[in-house]
């Protein structure tokens, strides 16, 4: 009777234990690096994300700017914080996969991240309003008619219009002539404006102008619809070119990995309360983006999908620093 006694006060401390680890709830508040400046759609998200995951948490989540390098500094500092749950970044997937390629952060690596995503923004293919331009299909007739002689705006070499746009000269075969701007506002007005003649910066860069009539969304380059406020659905070019491949930037939190998994499935509820938010939604229909929830194994998957494409464009037009294939990344 003694033994049994005794293995019963040990299964009962066990069950405890199991008990106390699946409720873990932290202590303190929650420091989360946004490694950008303030007021981006990266910072935006974050923050939104963080006040709704407080409510859940019962702690305060303190966002700190660290900005430089690419948004590679405060991603650095985030993981050489104690991997404890009490740290977090955030970021774009679009970003965070080119750090090693890119020679940014050539030891830490997009797979030794827990990825949360709540936000997703593509590239918009867009024509003035008053284009003779109306489809995906007439747009590649006119590069076609004249190859290397479409101006293409964009926010400059690498960015996420030329980005887009060399995307697109991929899975067409069309040549087109680059017009870089010092921004994506500039790009976008001067399509507008017509010194250019095609645009395909982010759904956010795009939206007002969509809104007020003096664009036209063909396309977007996610997987799905977009619907933009005020102006309507757009369609992903997928429809129109199956073999394009997805270029969209999803944007949330990272945690490292080695956290401890207590502390990460609370973090997963917090997240999938704060994904399921009306203030996440409100914020993505302010931006023209659209609201997701992709974490863990799935949220990798979607980032190596990303990152096969950007670093391989990367490499093609001179940018990247390192071989994609040497961090996994395949080029076809």
């Amino acid at each position: 009777m003694k033994k049994i006694g005794i293995l019963i006060v040990i299964l009962s401390m066990v069950f405890s234990a199991a008990t106390v680890s699946a409720d873990w709830q932290p202590k303190r508040p929650i420091t989360l690096i946004v490694p950008w400046a303030a007021g981006g759609a990266t910072d935006q998200t974050c923050r939104t994300l963080a006040g709704e995951m407080e409510k859940v948490l019962g702690q305060k989540i303190p966002v700190i700017n660290q900005p430089g390098g690419s948004g590679s500094i405060g991603m650095k500092n985030a993981f050489e914080a104690k991997h404890d749950g009490y740290t977090w970044t955030g970021n774009a997937d679009g970003s965070v996969i080119t750090y090693q390629v890119l020679d940014l952060l050539p030891n830490i690596s997009h797979r030794d991240w827990i990825h949360y995503y709540a936000m997703l923004t593509a590239p918009v293919i867009c024509v003035p309003y008053d284009s003779k331009i109306k489809t995906i299909e007439d747009l590649v007739a006119e590069f076609k008619a004249r190859p290397g002689e479409v101006k293409v705006a964009s926010a400059g070499v690498g960015a996420g219009g030329h980005l887009a746009a060399e995307t697109f000269r991929k899975a067409t075969g069309i040549e087109y002539r680059h017009i870089p701007y010092k921004g994506g506002y500039p790009a976008v007005v001067s399509t507008v404006k017509g010194e250019t003649e095609v645009v395909m910066q982010l759904s956010m860069e795009v939206a007002d102008m969509l809104r007020a009539k003096k664009l036209r969304a063909l396309a977007n380059m996610s997987t799905q619809a977009l619907d933009i406020d005020g102006y309507g659905e757009v369609p992903p070019v997928m429809q129109f070119i199956p073999d394009h491949a997805p270029l969209q930037y999803l944007f949330g939190l990272y945690i490292p990995k080695g956290t401890p998994q207590e502390a990460v499935e609370t973090i997963n509820k917090a997240f999938d309360a704060a994904a399921a938010s009306d203030s996440i939604k409100r914020l993505a229909k302010e931006k023209a983006s659209a609201v997701v929830n992709y974490k863990g194994d799935e949220a990798l998957k979607l980032s190596e999908t990303t990152g096969n494409n950007v670093n391989c464009i990367l490499q093609e037009i001179g940018i990247a620093k390192k071989d994609p294939a040497a961090f996994g990344f395949i080029c076809k």
